[in-house]
């Protein structure tokens, strides 16, 4: 049974409301406008009844906000009642692009802040909400997910105090390691990726491109990204390659210890087109590195497919790299911020998530499997499908 048959025979959990803070303000209005749109096609008998007398609605956002005294601190409000609400709270707390005033300096929110942000709206919640959820798209410090030596273990901590606020369930995407979870084990964690989004936005991008064994070939930057990679060669049936990195782990430098040097392992990849799969793109500078060698090895166009791009260093290396002919396409979504100029590049491409993030929340809503969701292989290879025929989709 798919899940629109499940959801149409199925209860809410409560009134669904969410609340996209100002980091996520432009994604939830869209994810919102889905829902709505969802509701209005459904096909339940029972709209009448009172347990369904706030199912549909024009808007399921709130009016929430944060403002700042002079000194910078902050407070969350909630502009409306959220009691016995179903409420979903979207941050992004890559977004660098909001400012704030300190004493009169202007300060650009770091993911510290907006994760400050998302603690008040859940405190001004204040325990009256039915349910609690948070869709944090790129997990806040996923990035220091371990310990080696002396060292904080930020994510779960993060993870174990918004679970003792309350919340019930926590929402990303391809976090860097999901093994974070076992610090919350009784809470609802639930971590989702994007390769049929990659794979739509990629087709759409390179009409003409012939997704077999002999034309394609799936590569990850790195041993991390190893299971991403394999995923995706499976499901497409092509070969996969992968890199290493050789790192000097007598120095640090940034934090973290230089690569040496980029070593490859797998088949001859000359005239083949590459996909080349990892979570996400930082300063690009190691992407990069990988991708240039691809190209030396013989191959054909290099897509670069990442589920967040947050390009710490600008696009100056990847206008370069381009120009170059190293890379063809990068393909991010858009979960996280993207910069206005990364739009009017013409080897960017936007793999929107929205109404993703609506399936997941209409299901969530319902409370019912999120099975389907979860796993996107036959949607991929109906896409393939649709893609061989030269169906539009």
């Amino acid at each position: 049974m798919s899940n629109i048959e499940l959801m149409e025979k199925a209860l809410p959990v409560a009134p669904l409301k969410i609340a996209a803070l100002d980091s996520c303000k432009e994604l939830g209005q869209k994810v919102n406008n889905y829902i709505v749109q969802f509701r209005k096609d459904t096909r339940k008998e029972s709209l009448d009844s009172p347990l369904f007398c706030n199912y549909q609605s024009d808007n399921y956002l709130i009016s929430c906000r944060c403002p700042r005294f002079g000194s910078g601190e902050a407070k969350g409000l909630l502009d409306e009642t959220i009691r016995g609400k179903d409420l979903f709270v979207m941050v992004d707390v890559c977004n660098y692009s909001l400012t704030y005033t300190v004493n009169g300096h202007l300060n650009h929110m770091s993911p510290d802040d907006h994760y400050q942000d998302l603690k008040r709206i859940i405190s001004a919640a204040n325990g009256k909400a039915h349910r609690l959820n948070v869709i944090m798209p790129f997990l806040y410090e996923s990035r220091q997910h371990k310990r080696t030596k002396r060292e904080s273990l930020d994510c779960a901590l993060a993870l174990q105090e918004l679970a003792d606020m309350g919340v019930s369930n926590i929402i990303t995407f391809d976090a860097h390691d999901p093994r974070v979870q076992n610090s919350i084990p009784l809470h609802g964690f639930d971590n989702f990726n994007p390769p049929y989004q990659f794979m739509k936005a990629l087709l759409r991008a390179e009409p003409d491109l012939k997704v077999d064994k002999e034309h394609l070939m799936i590569v990850s930057p790195d041993e991390g990204a190893m299971h991403r990679a394999v995923y995706f060669s499976n499901v497409l049936g092509v070969d996969m390659g992968m890199f290493y990195k050789r790192r000097d782990y007598s120095t640090v430098i940034g934090g973290k210890n230089p690569i040496v040097a980029h070593e490859f392992l797998g088949d001859d990849i000359r005239g083949k087109n590459v996909i080349i799969v990892d979570d996400m793109i930082s300063s690009g500078e190691s992407m990069l590195d990988v991708a240039r060698q691809i190209k030396e090895r013989g191959a054909g166009r290099v897509f670069v497919c990442t589920t967040f791009g947050l390009f710490t260093d600008g696009f100056d290396k990847f206008d370069e790299y381009y120009n170059a002919g190293y890379i063809d396409r990068v393909i991010t979504t858009n979960l996280t911020y993207l910069p206005p100029e990364a739009l009017e590049k013409p080897y960017f491409v936007a793999a929107d998530m929205s109404k993703f993030i609506a399936l997941i929340i209409d299901a969530f809503n319902h409370d019912i499997t999120i099975g389907n969701v979860l796993d996107p292989t036959d949607r991929i290879h109906s896409l393939l499908e649709k893609h061989r025929a030269g169906i539009p989709f």
